[in-house]
């Protein structure tokens, strides 16, 4: 299986020591479940994109600290990307900002959340249950690490969970299109350095509760197997 990183941002230099960019996190949360899987790296923040959607099996979209909404030519050269995508035979999974581009892309709308900030471990509630979900979970707490969301569904969505401050937390559009407003890539370590780093953007208060609840499990890995499920669909 070839799957094409796109990556929206880079991890800052003076974190890198932690666990590296989201080239090395993404692989090592796969190579869990799916070893098999063989990485391309695409850095289209600095406008490096493939030829055609046929070059990979499946496309993973990264999180970034821009917003889909955004005029910046990278980001609107990737929202007509998505599009190809979609009109190609190939997957698509959108991990916090890659899912409200798949929102934004096909005809959602996002913006900032009435909520704020979503830092910390948020539990994923499953709402509609499907054949790739497997192992099964009723719930999934992932960290999330995002002040924007996708606040309508584009046309053909299925939504998939919800979270307290996140109605649409998780969706499909059509049958090979993925959406989850989680960092299932992210360690607690450096999930907890983002939000110190943070602080003054986010608020003390959020920020504490957000690092409290680190003390949480986490379903990571699961959320791997099903996306790896998705993506055999």
């Amino acid at each position: 299986m070839k799957v094409g990183l796109l990556e929206c941002d880079h991890v800052r230099e003076d974190l890198l020591h932690i666990t590296g960019d989201y080239r090395q996190m993404f692989p090592a949360l796969f190579s869990k479940v799916a070893p098999d899987w063989e990485f391309v790296f695409y850095d289209v923040c600095n406008s490096h994109f493939p030829a055609t959607a046929e070059e990979c099996d499946v496309y993973i979209c990264s999180g970034s600290k821009s917003s889909v909404y955004d005029q910046d030519e990278w980001i609107l050269q990737l929202k007509q990307f998505v599009k190809d995508i979609y009109q190609s035979e190939k997957q698509y999974i959108g991990v916090c900002f890659g899912h409200q581009m798949l929102g934004e892309a096909l005809g959602g709308k996002v913006q900032k959340s009435d909520s704020g900030w979503c830092v910390g471990v948020h539990s994923f509630q499953i709402i509609k249950k499907e054949n790739w979900m497997q192992p099964e979970q009723d719930a999934l707490n992932l960290l999330m690490m995002c002040q924007d969301q996708v606040v309508e569904l584009p046309p053909e969505s299925t939504l998939l969970a919800q979270s307290e401050n996140c109605p649409n937390a998780m969706f499909r559009v059509g049958e090979r299109m993925l959406g989850i407003q989680a960092h299932p890539e992210f360690p607690k370590i450096y999930d907890q350095a983002l939000m110190e780093l943070r602080t003054e953007r986010i608020g003390q208060a959020k920020v504490d509760s957000g690092i409290a609840s680190l003390e949480l499990p986490t379903h990571e890995t699961i959320a791997a197997e099903w996306i790896r499920n998705f993506a055999k669909v």
